[in-house]
């Protein structure tokens, strides 16, 4: 069931995802799960762990889902949908449910609820093969709870729990490769995506749907607060990020690697950095060191990338 593509036509789409949340003004999550809730005409329902999303898109009675929604514990959301999604084809087995009515299974955790707290969670659903798709709406931090590091925080980026200072440079290990380590499940379909190029993200989310067994997208988040941005940059910054390779864009089709977006000039990850406050020490003369061990990091995984990935 594609959706076609076009603003035109996804505008008089009615909202699975609406106004009237409390995510913060500019936050780039609720622009992710817009896009994602979009790409589909199927009945979806969806699992949220803990975290930003959760606790301000469902407030008491008010929430800002048009669709089935579980919220779940930060650890657990993907064994939750697991669960639902099992029940779901048991009852399609019983003749309790409608055999032609194709109902889709979405679970949505941060990078705290996805790298770290969820990810045994996480692991457990792919490697057990559930038909859904994870997407991680990845900020780099555990934003929700006082922007503490995560395995997801970048190297060098200066957080509660490794403050830069006179003793430490902001934090000292690069982020965790999540995308990769999906793809090492050996699960039929991963890919990365950002909310600058929408297009690129909705029709992974659509691809996605019409694979099955367990997909995994991450997608790449900016968080004004945690990033100490502007409350307007979001799309800016997500697309800096793609154009920097510090986040490339690509996806892993059974075993397969393309890569979808290859920015025409490949600029400098300092480009990226600059308009975060979080990265502002990283541009002092005594620490030039570690803002370049920055670049040769994205630049050597995107060589690696390069090296693994087909061309159309």
């Amino acid at each position: 069931m594609a959706t076609p593509l076009t603003l035109k036509e996804l505008s008089k789409k009615e909202d699975r995802f609406t106004h009237g949340h409390r995510m913060c003004s500019g936050c780039g999550a609720p622009i992710v799960v817009k896009i994602a809730m979009m790409a589909t005409e199927y009945p979806v329902v969806v699992s949220n762990a803990t975290g930003c999303l959760e606790v301000s898109s469902c407030i008491s009675e008010f929430t800002a889902w048009n669709v089935p929604w579980i919220h779940t514990a930060f650890e657990n959301a993907a064994a939750t949908l697991s669960g639902v999604e099992t029940m779901y084809r048991s009852l399609k087995k019983q003749g309790r449910f409608d055999k032609d009515k194709e109902v889709k299974f979405i679970a949505f955790g941060g990078d705290g609820g996805t790298y770290d707290i969820g990810f045994q969670s996480l692991s457990g659903a792919m490697e057990r093969g559930h038909d859904m798709i994870y997407i991680c709406y990845d900020n780099g931090a555990y934003m929700n709870t006082g922007i503490q590091r995560s395995s997801a925080t970048p190297l060098g980026a200066d957080t509660t729990t490794c403050p830069a200072g006179s003793v430490i440079p902001g934090k000292l290990r690069a982020r965790k490769n999540l995308t990769k380590i999906m793809a090492a499940h050996d699960i039929p379909y991963v890919a990365q995506a950002s909310p600058s190029h929408w297009l690129d993200l909705a029709k992974k989310i659509q691809k996605a749907h019409e694979i099955k067994g367990p997909k995994f997208i991450n997608v790449i988040a900016p968080c004004n607060r945690g990033w100490r941005s502007k409350t307007n940059d979001a799309i800016q910054l997500s697309r800096l990020a793609v154009n920097t390779c510090y986040w490339p864009l690509y996806e892993i089709e059974n075993g397969v690697t393309r890569i979808t977006v290859t920015p025409k000039e490949k600029i400098s990850v300092a480009e990226f950095m600059k308009p975060q406050g979080r990265f502002k020490h990283l541009f002092s003369p005594e620490n030039e060191g570690l803002l370049q061990r920055v670049q040769d990091e994205v630049d050597r995984e995107w060589a690696k990338l390069q090296k693994e990935a087909k061309t159309d």
